[in-house]
């Protein structure tokens, strides 16, 4: 059995305002080409398919268009589970009429764990599709005692262990986050304080699980309990990933082959730094300028419209960061002399760039009054 494991599609995720979708739309022209050329028979998805539980229309035509090309074009098998980002009932509505079609979707979690076995010419695989559930909800399903994520998953699985697979190897598709498992800031918090985590042992006694919630390729207590990793960068957290879907070729004669097929995007997500004038310098010859930016300027004097020249140049500057004037601001004695240099400095370069002359004597004497007074007033309060 030779499938592609991949998780975390977000589709309609929007970083810093920007809309991702015609990223996403390219980088799932990749996965679909990739199945086809590994000739896999099925595509599983880990969760989190939709960023938000109501999706806008545009990313539910994108979903539909992308499962119709795996299911009727490529005649795939493709299982899906609901993520801690999706909807469960509606992402799960008429799952049982698309099962027929070779579309099997894991909404809502249930007291029965369906195991869905699937046939190839090299063996048959049973997968054990286990979509997000809090503690809460397992514990009313399954009328536990349940009391964080960890009990609530040993619950799920001890119902995999149960079932008679016939020999055949177990597959387990969950989301959920794995104790020491690498995080970035794009994925959201399961639970507070920790409590959300769950040890990779639970997972280690079957043939491989295949995992989503975070966001970086890796896999925790051993090399067959693996997250997919996100299809696209949803943070600058994670400028330095390399995203990409697993292969695996699993059979019950054979051992498990696992590799990482990359995906190449649309548009980089980066962090950039130094000063405004080199930056811009750069920019004329980045042959990657329409790349998403995170910018951190190292000047440390006051710029007029930093973020306009620099989408002149960088068109998809997301959000601009005043390092170095930061920097300077927090080097700036407490005392009030020291106050008051650093903020006629900051209003010096200031008048200079929207009037291209300095501040006469007069003017700065006029501005050390406005200081002083402003200062007093504030004491006063």
């Amino acid at each position: 059995m030779k499938f592609i494991h991949t998780s975390d599609w977000h589709i309609g995720r929007q970083l810093h305002n920007q809309s991702l979708l015609d990223d996403q739309a390219f980088v799932l022209e990749q996965i679909i080409a990739l199945a086809d050329e590994h000739k896999v028979d099925a595509v599983i998805v880990a969760g989190d398919i939709y960023d938000r539980s109501i999706p806008p229309a545009n990313a539910v035509a994108l979903l539909d268009d992308v499962l119709n090309r795996l299911v009727q074009d490529l005649g795939l098998q493709v299982i899906m589970i609901a993520g801690n980002h999706d909807g469960h009932e509606r992402l799960g509505f008429a799952a049982k009429q698309m099962a027929t079609s070779g579309l099997h979707i894991i909404g809502p979690l249930s007291a029965d764990i369906h195991p869905i076995t699937l046939s190839s010419s090299s063996g048959d695989v049973v997968f054990y599709p286990l979509p997000y559930a809090e503690p809460a909800t397992v514990r009313q399903v399954f009328e536990c005692e349940a009391s964080s994520h960890e009990m609530a998953m040993d619950v799920l699985l001890e119902k995999v262990r149960q079932h008679d697979s016939q020999g055949l190897p177990k597959v387990v598709i969950s989301h959920c986050f794995l104790d020491g498992g690498s995080e970035s800031e794009s994925e959201r918090p399961l639970s507070i304080g920790g409590a959300d985590k769950i040890s990779p042992k639970l997972f280690t006694e079957f043939d491989y699980v295949a995992l989503g919630h975070l966001h970086g390729p890796q896999y925790k207590g051993a090399e067959h309990v693996r997250y997919s990793g996100s299809i696209l960068k949803y943070s600058f957290s994670e400028q330095h990933q390399h995203k990409s879907v697993t292969l695996v070729e699993l059979g019950t004669q054979t051992p498990i082959d696992i590799r990482l097929l990359p995906l190449t995007s649309m548009r980089d997500v980066r962090i950039l730094e130094g000063e405004l004038d080199t930056l811009l310098a750069q920019g004329k010859t980045d042959a990657n300028r329409e790349d998403y930016l995170m910018v951190r300027l190292l000047d440390k004097h006051a710029i007029l419209d930093a973020m306009g020249k620099l989408r002149a140049v960088y068109p998809n500057v997301l959000h601009l960061e005043r390092t170095g004037l930061m920097a300077g601001q927090q080097q700036v004695a407490l005392s009030r002399d020291h106050i008051k240099k650093g903020e006629m400095d900051m209003f010096c370069d200031f008048f200079s760039q929207v009037s291209g002359e300095s501040l006469t004597q007069a003017q700065q004497a006029v501005m050390d009054d406005l200081l002083t007074k402003l200062h007093n007033e504030e004491r006063q309060a």
